[in-house]
This record gives C-alpha cells, sequence and structure tokens, in this order.
C-alpha cells in the first residue's frame, strides 16, 4: 500500500503544473489571431488593391513578407519558448500585432503598407502555432496530442469565423476601416488573454525520448530524416496555403460572388475543425512517415479537384469542407513531426529550425501562386501544378523516419 501511495505520489509529482485557463485561452487567442491577421488578407486584398491602385502582385508580396520574417524570427523564438516559456513572447507578439495592423490600415502608401506587414511577420512568429505548440507541448506532456488536437480545432474556425466577419465589415467599411475594427478585436482580445492566462511556472525540458547517448541539435538538423522531413513539408506547405490564398480568385473568375468565395474560404475552416477530431485516431494507426505520405497525397488531391470541378456552388463547398479536413490533419501532422521522430526535448528549437523552411514557403507561395496563374494559364492550371509540388512532397516524406544515429 505504501509503494503503491508512493508510485502514486511520484507520478503526479512528474506531470508538469499546467495553468488551467491555458488551453481554452489558447483556444480564443489561435481563432483570433489567425481569423484577423492572417485570413482577413485574401478577403481584404480586392478592395485594397481596388481602392489603392496598388497591383495585386505588391500587395500580395508584402503580405509574403510578413511570413518570410516569420519564419527567421521563428527560430529565436523558438529558443526563447524553451528556455522562458509562452507568456511574455506571446503577449508581446499580441501588441505588435494590433500596432502593425494599425501602420496597415493607415498607410498612406505601398512601402508603408509593406512595412506594417513586416511589422506583422514578428506577431506571427510570436502568436500563432509554433509557439502555442511548444507551450502545449511542454505543459501537457506526454498526453500533448489531445491539447494541440483542442487547440488546432479551435484554430480551424479562424476562416470560418472571420472571413465571412470580414467580409461584412468590408461591405459597410472601407478596407482602412475594417482593419482598424479588427485591430481593436485583437488587441482586446488576445493582449489579456495572453498575459493572464499563460501565467503557470514553465517546467523544465523532458528527458531526451529515447535510451542512448542523445542527439545534439545540430546532429538532427543535419540528420538524412530532417532533411527529407524539412522538404516535404516545406513543399506541402507552399501548396497547401498557395492553394489558400488563391482560392478567392479562382472561384471569382469562374463567375461566383466575392461573398460566395469568403464562404467557401470559410468552410475550409469548418472541415479544418472536424478533420481534426480523427487525427489522434490515425496516429494510434499509422507510423510517422505513413502518415505524412497519406495526408500529403490527399492534400495534393483534393487541390487536383478544384483545378478539375467548376461547380455546381455546392459541390464546391463540400470539397472546400474536405480540403479543410486534410489541411486540418497537416497542421497537427506538422505540429507532432519532432516528437514523433524525436521526443519533446528540444521541441522548441527543432520545431522552429523545420518551420522555418516551412514558414518562407508559407510566404513565396501567395506572391508566387498569384504572380504564376497568368503564365500557366489561369487558376486551374496553377492548382495542376500546385498537385504536382504535393505529389513529389509525398514520396519525400515516406523516407522520413529516423534511424538510431539521429536519436
Amino acid at each position: 500500500m505504501n509503494d503503491l501511495s508512493t508510485a502514486t505520489a511520484t507520478a503526479v509529482m512528474k506531470q508538469p503544473t499546467r495553468p488551467r485557463a491555458a488551453l481554452p485561452a489558447l483556444c480564443l487567442t489561435q481563432i483570433t489571431s489567425w481569423g484577423i491577421v492572417y485570413y482577413a488578407f485574401p478577403v481584404l486584398n480586392p478592395q485594397i488593391t481596388a481602392a489603392t491602385g496598388w497591383s495585386p502582385a505588391a500587395t500580395t508580396a508584402a503580405f509574403s513578407a510578413a511570413l518570410l520574417v516569420s519564419a527567421v524570427a521563428g527560430i529565436r523564438i523558438g529558443r526563447i519558448l524553451d528556455a522562458r516559456g509562452p507568456r511574455t513572447v506571446m503577449t508581446t507578439g499580441s501588441v505588435i500585432g494590433t500596432v502593425s495592423l494599425v501602420v496597415i490600415a493607415t498607410a498612406p502608401n505601398l512601402a508603408v503598407f509593406t512595412a506594417g506587414w513586416l511589422l506583422a511577420g514578428l506577431a506571427m512568429a510570436s502568436t500563432f502555432y509554433q509557439p502555442a505548440f511548444a507551450a502545449l507541448t511542454r505543459w501537457w506532456a506526454p498526453d500533448h496530442i489531445r491539447a494541440l488536437t483542442t487547440v488546432t480545432l479551435a484554430g480551424g474556425l479562424a476562416s470560418t469565423v472571420f472571413a465571412p466577419l470580414t467580409a461584412q465589415l468590408a461591405g459597410h467599411f472601407s478596407w482602412r476601416h475594417t482593419y482598424l475594427i479588427l485591430a481593436v478585436v485583437l488587441a482586446a482580445v488576445t493582449v489579456p488573454a495572453h498575459f493572464f492566462a499563460l501565467r503557470g511556472p514553465w517546467p523544465p525540458a523532458p528527458p531526451p525520448a529515447r535510451t542512448g547517448a542523445p542527439a545534439t541539435t545540430a546532429t538532427i538538423t543535419r540528420s538524412r530524416p530532417f532533411i527529407l522531413l524539412a522538404t516535404a513539408l516545406t513543399l506541402s506547405a507552399f501548396a497547401m496555403y498557395a492553394v489558400v490564398i488563391t482560392l478567392v480568385p479562382l472561384l471569382l473568375d469562374r463567375g461566383y460572388t466575392a461573398t460566395q468565395a469568403a464562404w467557401a474560404l470559410g468552410l475550409g475552416g469548418a472541415g479544418q475543425t472536424l478533420g481534426r477530431t480523427l487525427y489522434a485516431t490515425l496516429s494510434r494507426r499509422t507510423s510517422p512517415a505513413l502518415r505524412a505520405t497519406l495526408l500529403i497525397s490527399l492534400g495534393g488531391a483534393t487541390t487536383a479537384a478544384f483545378a478539375l470541378v467548376p461547380g455546381p456552388y455546392p459541390l464546391l463547398a463540400v470539397l472546400a469542407v474536405v480540403a479543410g479536413a486534410v489541411r486540418g490533419n497537416l497542421t497537427l501532422l506538422q505540429a507532432t513531426a519532432v516528437t514523433d521522430r524525436w521526443g519533446a526535448n528540444r521541441y522548441g528549437r527543432l520545431s522552429g529550425i523545420l518551420a522555418a523552411p516551412m514558414t518562407t514557403a508559407s510566404a513565396l507561395a501567395p506572391f508566387a501562386g498569384t504572380a504564376l496563374a497568368v503564365p500557366l494559364g489561369g487558376y486551374p492550371s496553377l492548382f495542376i501544378a500546385l498537385t504536382l509540388v504535393s505529389a513529389t512532397a509525398a514520396l519525400v516524406a515516406w523516407h522520413t523516419t529516423p534511424t538510431d544515429r539521429t536519436t
């Protein structure tokens, strides 16, 4: 009996101290941060270019630059998260995000508009999934998949909530006033949530997941499985984000209204939430490499369907939900890729390094997708090209199982 009590007490002591409000707060802030800082742009960009005379390629390049800044900043932020936790990082990121939207909304020219998006890139690196995943992986280990799924279930609603909301605001206000309204919402929701809800003690890093001499961060990141994993996820991210940004213009070119296009984008978010409920089961029944290959292949299949199916709109709406379901699982795949292969010991650093090329691809995708649509002969041809990118990523993903030398 005493041995049982001691074992129970030891197990309890080993559980990290979790701030009770962290999980619901991160659910709320991921919806708000993604919905305002990311998903509002593809809805507002046609109005921005029409009102200012700036070219779609130029405004999309500014948005892409924000994602590039996020990629670079994410490496350093990952190290800070490992050492200090998420509270200061995410609270500061929320403040920066609010300021960046005000700069964007009041920009008198394209240069200031671009500067505002560069500032927004710091906010993305500090408030989007990467810092939230680092917090949940440390606080909720070893049950982190449940916590990650919960937050991404909520985050998947970002486009569902904010794409239609942004379209409604843009129907009554200018794009500048719409962004100012969204900036107020961002500040009111995310700044206090991050500051007050993420106050729990930051637990020490867990030991390496595997026995034997632990590999260093440098050894892991230079290993063949890590490089191939980064390659597969980078190619997949490029295709996925190019589809997200160019879905609205694809539907507009096919004669659908801006509201219908915005709702299709939003339904993709609902699909993400639906799809993420299946990830835990998929994780238990498949190996990391098989799971990556399967999900990336399905992502390519939905992209091909968008290229080949012009309508009717209800069918496209269903396709948007299915594509969103796959995209939602891909997000969880990215969140668990490090822990599935190398454990949680260096999650912040390894995920930051892994995310850098992925976020860079995400940064280039909006600009590249928009720029390539014309020479490729239109958005359907672009989506076929993106399907081939996904197919290549799936082939690479099959070879991402670590060897003993990289564990």
